[in-house]
C-alpha cells in the first residue's frame, strides 16, 4: 500500500512516533516484515545490518617492555536482536560511518592491554591467543554499542629495534644450517647416486664392448676359416693325392720287388743250383776218370788236356784282337808278318802248357787221396767250370 514499508533483508527500520516500541522504547524496530507508516504520525529511519571491516595499527609495548606495532583487522555488525538495533540506532543511526572507526579506536585499547601482558615470544607464538583475548575483553563494550565482532585477526608485527629479527637469527642460522647440510647431504647422495649411475652405465658400455669384440673375433675368425677353407680344401686334396701316390708307388715297389725275385733271383737259384749240380757232375766224371786212368797212359790224357785248353787259347787270343786297330803296312807281306807273329805266339803257349801238362794231371791223380777230386782250373771268364775230359777213350 502507498503507506506500508518494508525493509531489505540486510536492512534494520527504525520508526518513531506517538506509539511506543515492543521493547518500551521510543521507537518500534521492524526487520524482515513490513509496517505501515503514516506520514502525520511516524517517521522511518534506516539501520544497516551489513558486515563492517575496522583497520587497526597500534603501537604497542610487550611485557620486556619491546616496543612493537601490530597491524589487525576486525570484522563486526549491528547485532540482529532488538536490543542490540536499539542500541546501534540511539548511537549511530546519524553516525553509521562512524562505526569503524569507534570500533577500532575500542580494539586497539584492548591489544595494547593484552600485548602488555605478554613478551614478543609469546605474541609472535601464539597469535590467535592475541586475538581471542582482544575479542573477549571487547564484548562488553561492543554490545553497549549494539555491535558484534565475528573476527579479529591480527595481520603483521613490526619491530623497529630488530628484536624479532635477532630473535629469529640463531633459528635462522640453524634453519640455514640444516638447510646447508640437507643440501649437501643432497649434493652427496645426488653425486653418489651419479657414480653409480656412471658406474653402471661403464659396465654396461664395458660389457657391450666386450661382447662387441667377441663377435668382430668370431666375424674375423669365420672370415679367416673361410678364406682359409679353399687353401685347406686344396692341401688336403693335395695331401690324399700325395698318400694315394705314395701307397700306390708302395704297390709298384712291393711289385716290382716280387718281379726282381722272380726275374732274377729265381733264375738265379735255379742257375746256381743248375752249376752246382754241373759241378757235381763233373767232380764225379773227373774223379771217375782219374781212377779208370790211374796207372794208364799218361801221353794219351796230356794230349786230351792239351786239345780241351786249346779253344781257351783261340777264345783268349780273339779277345786280345778284338777291338784292336791294326795298321797294316807293306800289304801282302804285312800280313804275313802278322800271322807269322800269331802262330809263334801260339806255339809258345803251347809249348807252356804242355811242360805243365804233367803237373796238373798229378794233382788230379792225387785228388782220390783227400775229401774228393778238386776241379780243373777255369780257363773262361765268369762263372763257369772247367770243361771235363769226357768224350776221350780211356
Amino acid at each position: 500500500m502507498f503507506f506500508y514499508r518494508i525493509p531489505a533483508p540486510n536492512e534494520a527500520m527504525v520508526v518513531s512516533g506517538s506509539k511506543r516500541g515492543s521493547d518500551g522504547g521510543q521507537f518500534r524496530i521492524v526487520t524482515g516484515r513490513g509496517s505501515f507508516v503514516l506520514p502525520w504520525k511516524n517517521k522511518a529511519r534506516w539501520l544497516s545490518l551489513d558486515l563492517r571491516e575496522a583497520l587497526i595499527s597500534e603501537s604497542c609495548v610487550t611485557k620486556l617492555r619491546i616496543p612493537l606495532t601490530v597491524e589487525a583487522v576486525a570484522v563486526f555488525k549491528v547485532g540482529d536482536d532488538n536490543s542490540s538495533i536499539a542500541n546501534a540506532a540511539r548511537r549511530f543511526l546519524d553516525q553509521q560511518q562512524g562505526m569503524e572507526r569507534l570500533t577500532s579506536q575500542v580494539l586497539a585499547g584492548h591489544l595494547r592491554s593484552i600485548v602488555g601482558g605478554l613478551t614478543v615470544e609469546e605474541i609472535i607464538g601464539d597469535r590467535n591467543r592475541v586475538a581471542q583475548e582482544v575479542k573477549a575483553a571487547s564484548t562488553d563494550e561492543m554490545e553497549k554499542l549494539g555491535l558484534v565482532i565475528d573476527a579479529f585477526q591480527i595481520q603483521e608485527i613490526k619491530d623497529a629495534t630488530g628484536y624479532i629479527e635477532n630473535l629469529a637469527a640463531p633459528h635462522a642460522a640453524a634453519v640455514a644450517r640444516d638447510a646447508r647440510i640437507a643440501a649437501a647431504q643432497a649434493d652427496q647422495a645426488a653425486t653418489e647416486k651419479e657414480q653409480e649411475a656412471n658406474a653402471l652405465k661403464a659396465g654396461f658400455v664395458r660389457e657391450a664392448e666386450i661382447k662387441q669384440a667377441g663377435y668382430r673375433a668370431e666375424i674375423e675368425q669365420a672370415q679367416a676359416a673361410a678364406s682359409q677353407a679353399g687353401p685347406l680344401a686344396q692341401a688336403k686334396a693335395s695331401q690324399q693325392v700325395t698318400e694315394e701316390q705314395t701307397r700306390l708307388a708302395a704297390l709298384q715297389a712291393q711289385k716290382r720287388e716280387k718281379d726282381l725275385i722272380a726275374e732274377v733271383e729265381k733264375p738265379a737259384d735255379a742257375d746256381a743250383y743248375r752249376t752246382i749240380r754241373l759241378a757235381e757232375a763233373d767232380r764225379d766224371a773227373i774223379k771217375a776218370r782219374a781212377e779208370a786212368l790211374a796207372g794208364g797212359n799218361q801221353s794219351l790224357i796230356a794230349a786230351n788236356r792239351i786239345v780241351e785248353q786249346l779253344p781257351a787259347l783261340v777264345e783268349a787270343a780273339a779277345k786280345g784282337l778284338s777291338g784292336a786297330n791294326i795298321v797294316l803296312v807293306n800289304g801282302t807281306e804285312g800280313v804275313t808278318d802278322l800271322l807269322t807273329n800269331l802262330v809263334t805266339q801260339g806255339y809258345s803257349i803251347y809249348e807252356a802248357i804242355k811242360g805243365g801238362v804233367p803237373q796238373t794231371l798229378a794233382k788230379h791223380v792225387e785228388a782220390p787221396r783227400g775229401n774228393g777230386p778238386a776241379p780243373l782250373p777255369a780257363t773262361g771268364e765268369g762263372t763257369g767250370t772247367a770243361p771235363g775230359v769226357g768224350g776221350l777213350a780211356p
